[in-house]
C-alpha cells in the first residue's frame, strides 16, 4: 500500500513538473520585455497575471543592475513568487500629464513618391496586355525616380508615359526597403490616342480620425491608435508631409455584424500641426497650438485592469461625449503592440447611434479610473460593440520620438 501511494505521488509530481514548466515556456512568449515604473515603485502585474507572476527588481538590492542605461535596471518576474521566468528592464520616469482630447481631425499625406495601387489591361494596337504587370511592377511599389529624374505626382508619370515615343522608361522603385530598377515599354492604344501602360498611382491620400492626447510642454500629439493606410494596398502610407486640420462629424454609418460602420465627416478649416511619424501604433506629430481638451496622467499598462472604463468620442459635428465601456481583456505581450484590449460598448446611447464601435473612431481615449490607458484601434467584423485598444503608454512612448 505505501508503495502505491509513493507511486501516486511521484506520478503527481511529475505531471505538475511538466505543467509548471508548460506555464513557463507560455509565459516567457505572452510576458513584456520591459516596464516603466513612476517614480521608482513597485510593479505590479494586472489582473490574472498578478495572481500567478510578481515582478521582483534589483532596487534595493545588492545584486547589480544588468541594464546600463541610465534609470533603467533589470528585474526578475517570478511564477508563484520563487520560480524565475524572464528577465525584464524597468525604466523608472515621471508621472507623464497629457491633455486627452477625443476630437475628430483631418489628415493629409503626400508620398514619399508615387504609390502603384493597382493594374488594368489595355487595348493596343498589339493586343490586350499590361505593361507595368508584365515588366515586373508591384501593387505597393513606391516609385522614386523616372528616367532618374525624381518626381513626387501622379502627372509626372503620366507625362513620363505620354511622351515615351515608344521607348523603355526606367523606373526606380521603393519595394521592401529595397531600390530596384524595372524599365517599363509602354504601348500604344489600338486608336492611336496615346501610349499607356497599365498601371494606377496615388501621390497622397486624406482622411479623418480621433485625437487622442498631446503633451502640452511640447505639443506632440498622437492619434488613431494604427497607422493610416493605403486603401488598395493596405500598408502604411509612407509619406514626404503631412498635415492636419480641424474636422467635423457629419453623418454615421451604422455597424452591424458582418459590416462595420463608420463616421464621415468634413475639413473645417486651416491646419493646425505637422505629421512626423505613421506607424502601427498611430499617427505622430506637433500641433502649432492648443486645442481643446482635459488634463489627465498616462497609466501605465500595469496599471489597466478588467472592468469599467470610458471612452470620449465624437459623433456629431466637434462636440466629445464619454460613453461607457468594459475592458473584457488584457494582453501583456510585446508582440501585439494595438491590440492590448478587449473593449465592450456597454453604453447604449453609443450602441442606438453607431452599433458600437465604427471606423473613424480610431483613436478615441480609453479612461480608467482618471488616467488615460489606451485608445480604441480596431472593431470586432461580426459584433460592432467590441473591438480592440492600444496601451497609451505605447502612444506616449512613440510621441516621445517627435520631439
Amino acid at each position: 500500500m505505501i508503495y502505491r501511494i509513493s507511486k501516486i505521488l511521484a506520478s503527481i509530481c511529475s505531471i505538475s513538473a511538466v505543467v509548471i514548466l508548460g506555464v513557463i515556456l507560455i509565459s516567457e512568449q505572452f510576458l513584456p520585455e520591459k516596464f516603466y515604473s513612476e517614480n521608482g515603485d513597485v510593479v505590479s502585474l494586472p489582473g490574472i497575471y498578478g495572481r500567478f507572476f510578481t515582478v521582483k527588481s534589483n532596487y534595493g538590492i545588492s545584486e547589480p543592475a544588468i541594464s546600463t542605461e541610465e534609470n533603467s535596471r533589470s528585474a526578475k518576474i517570478q511564477f508563484m513568487g520563487t520560480i524565475p521566468v524572464k528577465e525584464v528592464s524597468i525604466t523608472v520616469t515621471d508621472e507623464k500629464i497629457v491633455t486627452i482630447c477625443g476630437s475628430p481631425f483631418g489628415v493629409k499625406m503626400f508620398t514619399d513618391g508615387v504609390l502603384v495601387v493597382g493594374f488594368s489591361e489595355i487595348k493596343s494596337s498589339e493586343g490586350p496586355c499590361c505593361p507595368a504587370l508584365e515588366a515586373g511592377l508591384e501593387k505597393g511599389d513606391i516609385i522614386k525616380s523616372v528616367n532618374g529624374k525624381d518626381i513626387f505626382t501622379n502627372e509626372e508619370v503620366a507625362q513620363s508615359i505620354e511622351n515615351c515615343s515608344g521607348e523603355n522608361i526606367n523606373f526606380k522603385v521603393l519595394r521592401k526597403d529595397n531600390i530596384i530598377s524595372i524599365n517599363v515599354l509602354p504601348k500604344m492604344l489600338a486608336d492611336n490616342s496615346g501610349y499607356k501602360a497599365g498601371f494606377w498611382v496615388r501621390d497622397s491620400a486624406a482622411g479623418i480620425g480621433t485625437m487622442t492626447f498631446y503633451d502640452p510642454k511640447t505639443m506632440t500629439f498622437a492619434g488613431l491608435g494604427h497607422a493610416v493606410c493605403d486603401v488598395d494596398t493596405g500598408g502604411a502610407i509612407l509619406f514626404s508631409s503631412g498635415e492636419i486640420t480641424p474636422a467635423a462629424i457629419t453623418k454615421i454609418r451604422k455597424g452591424v455584424s458582418g459590416a462595420p460602420g463608420e463616421l464621415g465627416g468634413v475639413f473645417t478649416g486651416g491646419d493646425i500641426g505637422t505629421v512626423s511619424i505613421n506607424n502601427e501604433t498611430g499617427l505622430y506629430g506637433t500641433l502649432d497650438y492648443e486645442i481643446e481638451g482635459f488634463s489627465a496622467p498616462i497609466g501605465l499598462k500595469q496599471d489597466v485592469y478588467e472592468g469599467a472604463a470610458v471612452i470620449y468620442s465624437t459623433l456629431d459635428g466637434t462636440e466629445v461625449t464619454e460613453y461607457d465601456i468594459e475592458i473584457e481583456q488584457i494582453n501583456l505581450s510585446d508582440n501585439s503592440m494595438t491590440k492590448n484590449m478587449v473593449i465592450r460598448v456597454t453604453d447604449e446611447d453609443l450602441i442606438e447611434l453607431s452599433g458600437g464601435i465604427v471606423q473613424g473612431m480610431s483613436g478615441s481615449p480609453i479612461v480608467q479610473d482618471g488616467k488615460l490607458v489606451g485608445a480604441v484601434t480596431h472593431v470586432f467584423v461580426n459584433d460592432p460593440t467590441k473591438g480592440f485598444g492600444i496601451f497609451a503608454e505605447n502612444m506616449m512612448e512613440m510621441a516621445e520620438k517627435c520631439r
